[in-house]
C-alpha cells in the first residue's frame, strides 16, 4: 500500500507537466528513505531536465539517495537527446532499488533503460499502476506505437440528438460552464481541428480566451480554398493549418499545406505525425465528426447533451458503445467514451 502511494504521489507531479513537454512523454518521480518522501521532480517543459533530475537535485542529503527506493512513472530513458540518459545518472547515484510504472515504448529507451539499471545490479520492479500510468501518457503512447496524433472528437447536441439547426446554427448549445471546460481541454491538447462548415458558419476563434493556457494549433481543411478570408480563423493571431489541394503557402500564422485531390482523414493524420503533433481536438462539424467514426480513427469522445431541444436539424453523431464516464456540467450531461 506504501508504494502504491509513492507511486500515486509521481503521477500526480508527472500531471504539471500537461500542456508543456509534449511531445515527450509525462513523467513523475519520487525519492523515499526510510519512510520518507526525500526528494520529488517531474518534467516540467520540453528541452528541460526529466523527472529523475529534478528528483535528485531536490534531496537535501545526497548521502541518502543510495539508501534510497526511487519511483518513476515511466522507465529511465536511455539515450542522449536533450538532455544524458537518466538510466546511468541512477547507476552514478548509487540507487539500489527502482521501482517502475510501465516501460517506454519509444524504439530509443524500450527495455534498454530497465536493462542498464539491472546490469549494474538495481533491483527494479516494473508494473506498479501501470494501467494509470499508460492513461495518463496515452496521447504519447498513441504517438509512438500507432504513429498519428491521439484524436479527441467533441460535440454538443440537443436532447434530441442534434448538432445544429437545419441552417447549421449550433450557437448555444452548452451552457457557459461546459463551454470554459472546453477552453481547458484546448489548452492540454496540441492542436484543434475543423472542418470547413463549421468554420464557415460558426466562425470559431479556436482559442483559449475562457481559460489560462496555450492556444492550440489550429486546423481547417478546406480542400478547395472556399473559405472568406475574413474568417477568425484567419486573423494571424494563432499559427493556423489550412489543409487543401491547391497550394503550400505560408503567409506569416498562416501556412496552407496541399495534399493530393480526394486526401483522406488518414492522410491528414500521417502529415500531422510527420510534423510532430501529438493531439488534436477534432471539434466537428457533424459530417466531419462522422468520417473520423466511420475511418476508425478516433481515441476518445467527449459529448455534451444539453436540456434543450431543436426538433429537427442536423443529426449528431451516434456511439453505440456505452460511456466510460458521465458528469453532470450544470443543467447538461458530459458522457466520456474511450475506443477500444
Amino acid at each position: 500500500m506504501d508504494q502504491e502511494i509513492y507511486m500515486r504521489r509521481a503521477l500526480e507531479l508527472a500531471e504539471r507537466g500537461k500542456g508543456k513537454v509534449r511531445p515527450n512523454p509525462l513523467v513523475g518521480c519520487v525519492i523515499v528513505h526510510e519512510g520518507q518522501v526525500i526528494g520529488e521532480g517531474y518534467h516540467e517543459y520540453y528541452g528541460g531536465p526529466h523527472a529523475e533530475v529534478n528528483a535528485l537535485g531536490s534531496v537535501s542529503d545526497q548521502d541518502l539517495i543510495g539508501k534510497s527506493t526511487l519511483y518513476v512513472t515511466l522507465e529511465p530513458c536511455a539515450h542522449w537527446g536533450k538532455t544524458p540518459p537518466c538510466a546511468n545518472l541512477l547507476v552514478e547515484k548509487g540507487i539500489k532499488h527502482v521501482v517502475i510504472a510501465t516501460l517506454d515504448s519509444h524504439a530509443l529507451v524500450s527495455g534498454k533503460g530497465l536493462e542498464i539499471l539491472r546490469s549494474a545490479g538495481i533491483s527494479v520492479e516494473l508494473g506498479l499502476l501501470e494501467n494509470e500510468a499508460r492513461f495518463q501518457n496515452r496521447r504519447f503512447f498513441c504517438q509512438v506505437q500507432q504513429q498519428r496524433p491521439y484524436v479527441v472528437l467533441k460535440w454538443a447536441q440537443t436532447d434530441d440528438g442534434f448538432v445544429a439547426r437545419e441552417n447549421f446554427d449550433s450557437k448555444w448549445i452548452s451552457n457557459a460552464q461546459s463551454r470554459q471546460l472546453v477552453h481547458q481541454w484546448r489548452a492540454e491538447e496540441q492542436a484543434i481541428l475543423v472542418g470547413k462548415n463549421t468554420a464557415k458558419y460558426d466562425n470559431p476563434s479556436l482559442s483559449v480566451r475562457d481559460w489560462v493556457g496555450t492556444n492550440p494549433l489550429r486546423i481547417v481543411l478546406d480542400a478547395n480554398l472556399e473559405l472568406p478570408t475574413d474568417l477568425h480563423l484567419f486573423d494571424q493571431q494563432s499559427p493556423t493549418w489550412i489543409y487543401n489541394t491547391l497550394k503550400n503557402e505560408k503567409q506569416g500564422a498562416l501556412t496552407w499545406i496541399k495534399l493530393p485531390k480526394g486526401f483522406s482523414l488518414k492522410e491528414i493524420l500521417s502529415d500531422l505525425h510527420s510534423k510532430n503533433i501529438q493531439s488534436v481536438l477534432v471539434e466537428g462539424g457533424s459530417q466531419l465528426l462522422h468520417q473520423f467514426l466511420a475511418a476508425d480513427l478516433w481515441d476518445e469522445a467527449r459529448v455534451f447533451t444539453s436540456p434543450i431541444h431543436f426538433k429537427r436539424g442536423i443529426a449528431a453523431p451516434r456511439l453505440t458503445q456505452s460511456p466510460a464516464d458521465s458528469y453532470a456540467i450544470g443543467e447538461d450531461q458530459l458522457d466520456l467514451y474511450y475506443h477500444g
